[in-house]
């Protein structure tokens, strides 16, 4: 039988019928431990209580309106999230991908604004990961995702991780913005130190360019603050969010100060569906939890016992473990042996987690887990790393026979 489904993803053979919590269940009963978390999107686990009340109740109601009408859920959101952040304003979309191109858009449209529409080029980082539309792949400039579509979108100027001074080289007469992740998550969970980020808002201020932060997958909680800039002490002037702002439900948003935003006038950009009712419902209930008293400081709290066990575990195993890192519980398990085998190895032991570049292990649990969650990491990754030790051992000891 042919596959209906284009085979654009490697999937893995497995079918779960049912989440909850960081669990997820197959229908043979079958029980996973969920370190992947939809990559970075349930960040309140599965069937999160809350969340499915607020969805259930809007169902209920209205499902979709067209943005010519006032959609009060979010403008709700949006208010809340202008309270909590350095926003002055926002627009919603459905994924991560739409907003960064509002926010690629909204940084040209800028200055075209001011009248220097021909400061259009943006500086972006080495191992960046944006999205897959033509702009953000040509943002992220990865040969393997670029190769066969065709001319790069023009206006990106890359240049490598944690390099100020090659920042200070790429900056020219069109230069208009610079576009970093401030953790990069595909790109193997790396985070310059905050004196970066602060390096960045300082050079950007001096040549009158735009700071855009992608905040899509370390955002929303993942780091322990509610957004990881925070961590910097500084503000961008646009910032895409998605992934965790939904709790699964697809929710993006590309925040912005009033005079950044100033080009994105009546009939500039626009969303069929971002901004929907259903949408808006369940990140207005992610945000109840998340931005609830003592949320965050328990996820800072939980990243450091997690930690502690991570650092037992490379200390039990130096011919796996090669180094951990990462902030919050966006956290990289850089390998000595291939990612893949470490993560098969985890699903043999009935826990799931995604790989990212430079040979790592991302773990990504939901950031309500608790210290039975923590204990059956450790129990299942010991596990693993043993079983991957033992196959060492095996071959070595056939390497020598033979």
């Amino acid at each position: 039988m042919i596959d209906p489904i284009l085979p654009t993803y490697n999937r893995v053979n497995l079918v779960f019928e049912r989440g909850e919590g960081a669990w997820l269940f197959t229908r043979d009963g079958q029980r996973y431990l969920d370190f992947t978390a939809g990559i970075a999107v349930n960040v309140l686990g599965h069937a999160h209580p809350h969340l499915v009340a607020a969805l259930t109740e809007q169902a209920g109601k209205l499902w979709h309106l067209s943005n010519v009408f006032r959609i009060e859920g979010g403008e709700r959101l949006a208010r809340r999230l202008i309270a909590s952040t350095f926003a002055d304003t926002m627009f919603f979309t459905n994924s991560g991908a739409e907003a960064l191109e509002c926010a690629i858009k909204m940084a040209r449209k800028y200055h075209s604004a001011n009248g220097a529409p021909e400061r259009y080029r943006i500086i972006t980082f080495e191992g960046a990961f944006h999205g897959r539309t033509l702009a953000t792949i040509a943002a992220g400039g990865n040969p393997k995702y670029l190769e066969g579509f065709g001319p790069a979108m023009p206006g990106f100027d890359q240049v490598p991780f944690g390099d100020l001074d090659a920042v200070k080289a790429a900056i020219g007469p069109e230069t208009g913005a610079i576009l970093i992740e401030p953790v990069q998550g595909e790109g193997g969970v790396r985070s310059g130190p905050w004196s970066y980020l602060r390096a960045l808002r300082a050079l950007a201020d001096e040549h009158g360019l735009l700071l855009v932060l992608d905040e899509v997958q370390c955002g929303v909680g993942r780091t322990g603050k509610f957004f990881a800039h925070e961590w910097a002490g500084i503000t961008p002037d646009i910032m895409a969010v998605a992934k965790g702002i939904g709790g699964g439900f697809p929710v993006g948003a590309c925040l912005a100060t009033e005079e950044a935003a100033k080009g994105m006038t009546a009939g500039t950009h626009g969303s069929t569906y971002g901004g929907n009712p259903l949408a808006m419902s369940v990140a207005n209930a992610v945000l109840d939890v998340v931005l609830a008293d003592g949320f965050l400081d328990q996820v800072q709290a939980t990243a450091g016992r997690l930690r502690q066990k991570l650092a037992e575990l490379k200390d039990r195993h130096p011919a796996v473990v090669a180094e951990v890192r990462g902030e919050g519980l966006l956290i990289g398990i850089r390998t000595h042996v291939p990612n893949t085998d470490v993560v098969a190895a985890m699903r043999e032991e009935r826990m799931l987690a995604p790989t990212a570049s430079d040979n790592v292990v991302r773990l990504l649990p939901p950031l309500n887990i608790g210290e039975q969650e923590i204990e059956a990491a450790f129990t299942k990754l010991d596990a693993a790393f043993t079983r991957i030790e033992n196959g060492l051992k095996a071959d070595a000891v056939k390497g020598a026979a033979a």
